[in-house]
């Protein structure tokens, strides 16, 4: 019939009106104790000016706030279970020169995530401290805590954050946190990621972060200045992808159980106190693509380590470990290494030119080592490299116009091989014997047939010399 309103259009304006219905705050109410304890939490960071009522009316509905999310609950209400204050977003919530926190927070019982960015930092803010009570409030619903680069935040962290049972992610970096690490976050038995980076903390690494820890994915230490032995406990971390406990003053030995983290992508050990060299274990490590150990007293040699096990490695950074030994050659089966830095160590012999063969080499760093003999490296080599190529300060090192170089151009820092008559190749190691010996016999037999034509000259001249004078006594006669 002409004029009749299609089935589909009738079906679609249904769809819409429920949708719309369904997002009516009279459908989905929020509770007051809810909103309130919203508005009086959110005032506390940003001020007593901000009218959370009269601005956002329906915080959970056509009024949202920035930075809070809400979802809709079995009951039939909205439950604030977001929260992010700090500056991510140009209309988002942002802390006044006197925020703190508020109690409030505490009474949104079905609270999922709390994050606090670059908030407390104003120079003419008070320090504040984490709150060090009612956590357990949030006990069965929190799963991420998050307070990063509030440089007024201080104190220590609290033992109480150890009652959040079912937190999966723990973030505080770049804060001005003091004090030790609780043992109770070693209670966290649901955590994924524990980072807990650039603040000013001390002490040792609690046993307990190994123990029980056994789904964490990250475990970030970093730039703090905790001290004392890695634990040995830390190798019960099954499930650890990142380890990072780089720029402290650990001290000790690595410890040999760090090979049960076999799923371990990224070890970073470096700026400790570390010795005893590199623990064989570290070589059954086969996921491992970042080792960074640079900057400890390790000490031990190179060569006495399985580098071809580690078959993924793609960046190893030995630099300034008072390692000895020559390269072997089992580092250059590494196809997937990018970056290989190994200055400021004691390493010696021959450079192998195998090194630039390596598939996916980007950055090799040789300086300040001991290293003999000439680089065999093609001029190609040293165009590609660029300034990611060092081999300065290795006083017997040279390099040579051979290899393809035919620029005569050779890598900064480094002399070039000196082939001069009457001497040898200077500064050669074991492997470039064989040349040492074949110059010095060519400039030995060069010098044998120079003087063997010198005295034959002279020979002629005084010959030629005693004819002449027999010609003129004959002549006068």
């Amino acid at each position: 019939m002409r004029g009749a309103i299609p089935v589909q259009a009738i079906i679609l304006l249904l769809l819409c009106f429920r949708v719309l219905s369904q997002s009516d705050g009279s459908t989905a109410p929020m509770e007051e104790k809810e909103k309130e304890a919203l508005y009086l939490m959110i005032q506390g960071f940003v001020g007593n000016w901000w009218n959370g009522s009269g601005l956002y009316p329906d915080p959970c509905g056509w009024t949202s706030i920035q930075g809070v999310s809400c979802d809709l609950f079995e009951n039939g209400f909205w439950y604030v279970t977001t929260v992010n204050i700090g500056p991510i977003l140009d209309n988002s919530l942002r802390c006044s020169d006197n925020a703190e926190f508020s109690s409030y927070l505490f009474e949104l019982s079905h609270l999922r995530s709390f994050s606090i960015f670059n908030c407390f930092s104003s120079p003419f803010h008070k320090e504040t401290i984490i709150p060090s009570q009612s956590w357990n409030k949030l006990s069965s619903s929190l799963e991420t805590l998050e307070f990063r680069l509030n440089k007024g935040l201080t104190g220590q962290i609290p033992r109480a954050l150890g009652q959040l049972v079912n937190l999966k992610s723990l973030v505080l970096t770049e804060n001005s946190l003091i004090g030790e690490l609780p043992w109770e976050i070693g209670n966290l038995v649901h955590l994924k990621r524990l980072t807990i980076s650039a603040n000013q903390l001390s002490g040792k690494i609690p046993a307990s972060f190994g123990t029980n820890l056994a789904e964490l994915l990250i475990m970030d230490l970093s730039n703090n200045s905790l001290t004392g032995h890695l634990p040995s406990s830390l190798g019960g971390l099954a499930s650890l992808l990142k380890l990072d406990v780089s720029n402290n003053l650990l001290t000790g030995n690595i410890p040999q159980e760090l090979c049960k983290l076999k799923n371990l992508i990224l070890l970073d050990l470096r700026n400790n106190n570390l010795s005893g060299g590199l623990p064989p274990s570290l070589q059954t490590m086969l996921a491992l693509q970042d080792m960074l150990l640079s900057n400890n007293p390790l000490g031990g040699s190179i060569k006495e380590f399985s580098w071809e096990n580690l078959k993924n490695l793609t960046h190893l950074d030995l630099s300034n470990t008072e390692l000895v030994g020559e390269i072997p050659d089992s580092i250059t089966d590494l196809q997937k290494l990018r970056v290989l830095a190994l200055d400021g160590n004691q390493l010696s012999g021959f450079v192998s030119p195998k090194l630039a063969d390596m598939p996916s080499l980007f950055a090799l760093y040789l300086n300040g080592n001991n290293f003999a003999g000439e680089l065999r490296f093609s001029q190609e080599f040293y165009n590609r490299m660029g300034r990611r190529f060092a081999s300065w300060n290795n006083p017997n090192l040279c390099y040579g116009f051979k290899a393809g170089n035919t620029t005569r151009e050779g890598p900064d820092g480094v002399s070039k091989c000196n082939y001069g008559e009457n001497r040898t190749v200077h500064n050669l190691d074991a492997g470039n014997k064989a040349g040492r010996v074949e110059t010095t016999q060519s400039s030995a037999s060069m010098a044998s047939i120079g003087s063997s034509a010198s005295s034959f000259a002279r020979y002629m001249w005084i010959s030629f010399l005693e004819i002449v004078v027999i010609v003129f006594l004959w002549s006068s006669m």
